[in-house]
């Protein structure tokens, strides 16, 4: 399965660290978990970073870059129960407590999560130092850009 990230391009090199996740917590880990959270598309992986954004004009003049990345679907968990407040704003402690005992237990590299800004669609959370992670293909960096109109801006 590909699976999308866009990140900066100044951070493309590191994209795959799971450092960025650690040091600013998402909906599914805690702060100082390594994590590397995708979008099933490039469309919803873009998705995630505008509503994860809290200024928009911050990416009016950002350069960025959509990284796919070729998972076997044997390397995903696709777990069929989530806390009943999954879905809550701002994330709660319970989806954090979720994510880390997956990133913990380990014995996948990648879990299918559900997208809370594009219901019906997943995004993936990718554990960076599973020992499976030499078997996910990570493709190269493409230069990605943000639509003005959606944003905001023109042009």
């Amino acid at each position: 399965m590909i699976v999308w990230r866009i990140c900066k391009r100044k951070w493309a090199s590191s994209a795959f660290s799971g450092q960025g996740a650690a040091e600013n917590p998402g909906r599914w880990n805690s702060e100082g978990r390594k994590a590397v959270y995708f979008g099933e598309s490039r469309s919803l992986a873009a998705w995630e970073v505008l509503a994860n954004t809290t200024s928009k004009r911050s990416l009016r003049h950002a350069r960025f870059v959509a990284i796919p990345a070729n998972v076997p679907d044997d390397l995903i968990v696709r777990p069929s129960r989530f806390p009943a407040d999954w879905d809550a704003k701002p994330p709660p402690d319970s989806t954090r407590a979720f994510g880390d005992r997956f990133l913990t237990l380990a014995k996948f590299p990648v879990i299918r999560l559900p997208s809370v800004t594009v219901r019906g669609e997943f995004c993936f959370l990718l554990n960076p130092a599973h020992p499976d992670f030499a078997e996910i293909a990570i493709g190269k960096p493409e230069p990605f850009a943000f639509d003005g109109r959606a944003v905001g801006f023109s042009k």
